[in-house]
């Protein structure tokens, strides 16, 4: 019998990687047909951004003036998880034919003046990234890693480069598009199944670049060309170009984004990841041991000395047993705090899990964030219910007052610092600002459904009974002994938030790289594993150390289990001040200022998930412990 269950979970764990492995390997939903073109049909190159990890500010394309299509720019509608990015998919000139190679193509001529020449050099020096679309593939830079010899893929490419304080513009592109055949009775048909550009700096001298003709949209690039150089305050005229290589690939359409999620050493993720699950799978159980152990002998001798002598002085977590269901001080924000936590659990488990079936890849822009946004507001009735009924056990009887706590309380905080973080955005005409229309959308959203259905929650919750305690609560409170220094608050918290810590310290890299140096994650199996290994580990710490704080005689535990397993943000938060120092090359105030708040958000986040997780652990666990013990 004690080896089924690590049996159980070894097997439960081998599935949930072989379905990653599946997934990851095949990130379309079944009925997702691909698009399909004959030779000669037209594809659209689209522009998304122009992002850099030095500013975190992204930028339309046209906010530089480069060569705009014949007629009209289209702008390509979007989803809210693409307007929140930044993104602005908008048309551009580079028109391709299926299968109609060409060495060089003239786009443009453009007679730049030195104030649009010194915005060249400032985001060059940014060291910006465009980033464009080809049948909603995203262009990718190839590169040869000189430590391993292989070839790896970046997303997008670089707009120019700096050599010795001199500033180059990469000024024509070589756009590599591979496709896939397929036969049916009416012919061969086409699928885009790659697209990589290879951005140059051309200059304009004859050695280097050369027309066709006066009128003509052809030229020719020498051998070895010369570089296009901008220098500040001084107007110039660049020609921007491009040829189209068209190369056949055995690449399977479903599997066209493999080369996009492999861009990092994946080898090194597994074996991290499989390294965090052995250790605290390894602390779990040790600390479970302990815990039962020890609570089976307290338990038992408790149990006799009622039976053999009542007279026996009561000692350790027993003694405080008229007072451990005493409500704690500020009841109502500790519903809040818990209400918002349980709408943050919601969200993110689920979220997850559709992740990890594939329903939110990479490949439908901006949908695991819109996902993300709209079940946060329908979580409000789950809240709210849970809510309510913590808020009636701890004697509550304004639930009003409570429920507008609870709806207000976290996303009052996230909407308000993200609408002063916007303002600066604003300022500096980035395209990473909130439209005023897509803020207002947040705002129906918030007051149209979460608000609503937080009370609704609420009304319900109220009405059901409230958790039944095993104990009756005396009149008068009980004098706190002086604790022992390692249960102090504060020193039981930093060490109580190491283990939780460390369950994700290593997926939190990778997620923050998704996030601030816009790569792709698509490793959702594993963060299933370790967000389940991460519930099993906030869930005993709190039962730890709250245990411990009984046995010295010190009931008043509401507030503290909430803080020891939350206390893994203050890790968290420790981590993305190092991750700003040594990752990123931040220099400004507003990137700085952006970088910050948003990491602030995301640690409460947190901060409030794990304290909701140890709490409700914590607290159905003195349940079943004073439930188990005969009481006078």
């Amino acid at each position: 019998m004690v080896l089924q269950r690590p049996l159980h979970c070894l097997r439960l764990l081998s599935a949930v990687l072989a379905l990653q492995w599946n997934v990851a390997n095949a990130f379309y939903v079944p009925g997702v047909a691909p698009t399909e073109y004959k030779q000669g049909d037209l594809l659209d190159i689209k522009a998304v951004s122009m992002t850099s990890m030095k500013t975190q500010l992204p930028y339309e394309y046209y906010s530089l003036p480069f060569c705009s299509p014949e007629g009209e720019k289209r702008y390509k509608s979007l989803n809210l998880g693409e307007v929140l990015r930044g993104d602005r998919i908008v048309t551009t000139p580079y028109l391709l034919h299926l299968l109609d190679a060409s060495r060089c193509k003239i786009v443009c001529k453009k007679s730049l003046t030195a104030k649009e020449v010194n915005q060249f050099i400032e985001k060059i020096e940014h060291d910006y990234t465009v980033h464009m679309l080809a049948d909603n593939l995203p262009a990718a830079t190839v590169f040869r890693n000189l430590k391993t010899n292989e070839l790896q893929y970046e997303d997008g490419f670089k707009l120019g480069f700096v050599f010795e304080r001199n500033v180059f513009v990469n000024n024509h592109l070589n756009l590599v598009i591979k496709y896939h055949p397929v036969q049916r009775p009416e012919g061969y048909f086409y699928r885009i199944v790659g697209f990589e550009i290879d951005p140059r700096s051309i200059a304009q001298d004859k050695k280097s670049f050369q027309e066709a003709a006066e009128n003509s949209k052809d030229c020719t690039v020498g051998n070895d060309p010369n570089v296009m150089e901008l220098k500040k305050d001084t107007p110039t005229v660049v020609t921007f170009s491009y040829s189209v290589q068209w190369e056949q690939s055995d690449i399977a359409w479903a599997s066209r984004w493999d080369t996009y999620l492999h861009m990092s050493d994946t080898q090194i993720h597994w074996f991290a990841i499989c390294n965090s699950i052995a250790i605290v799978f390894f602390l779990s159980g040790v600390l479970a041991l302990i815990i039962i152990r020890t609570l089976r002998r307290d338990i038992a001798r408790y149990n006799k000395d009622d039976e053999v002598d009542e007279a026996v002085e009561e000692t350790g977590w027993k003694l405080v047993h008229g007072d451990v269901f005493r409500p704690p001080s500020h009841p109502t924000l500790l519903v809040a705090s818990l209400g918002s936590g349980i709408q943050i659990f919601c969200m993110v488990l689920i979220v997850i899990v559709f992740a990890m079936f594939g329903m939110l890849s990479p490949a439908n822009r901006g949908a695991l964030m819109t996902a993300a946004i709209v079940l946060f507001m329908f979580m409000g009735v789950v809240a709210g219910y849970h809510g309510a009924r913590m808020y009636r056990t701890l004697k509550g009887t304004n639930w009003k007052k409570a429920a507008a706590l609870t709806a207000l309380f976290y996303p009052s905080i996230v909407f308000g610092t993200s609408f002063l973080v916007n303002f600066f955005i604003w300022g500096k005409h980035s395209s990473g600002a909130v439209p005023f229309t897509t803020m207002l959308a947040l705002l129906c959203m918030w007051f149209g459904i979460s608000f609503p259905l937080v009370f609704c929650g609420f009304y319900f919750g109220f009405r059901k009974q409230p958790y039944e305690h095993p104990v009756r609560t005396n009149q008068i409170p009980r004098q706190i002994p002086e604790q022992l220094w390692y249960i102090h608050p504060v020193f039981s918290s930093l060490i109580a938030g190491i283990l939780p810590f460390g369950a994700v310290f290593v997926e939190l890299f990778f997620i923050f790289t998704a996030i601030w140096e816009n790569q792709f994650y698509y490793l959702f199996g594993f963060l299933f594993i370790v967000f389940v290994i991460l519930i099993i580990a906030c869930s005993e710490v709190a039962i730890v150390m709250t245990y411990f704080q009984l046995c010295g005689e010190d009931y008043q535990w509401w507030w503290r289990s909430f803080f020891i397993s939350g206390s893994a943000a203050y890790y968290v938060l420790a981590y993305s001040i190092i991750y700003y120092y040594t990752k990123l090359g931040i220099e400004d105030f507003v990137p700085t200022l952006v970088y910050f708040s948003y990491t602030i958000l995301m640690v409460m986040t947190f901060w409030l998930l794990t304290g909701t997780i140890g709490f409700y652990s914590t607290y159905f666990f003195i349940r079943s412990i004073y439930a188990a013990v005969k009481q006078d």
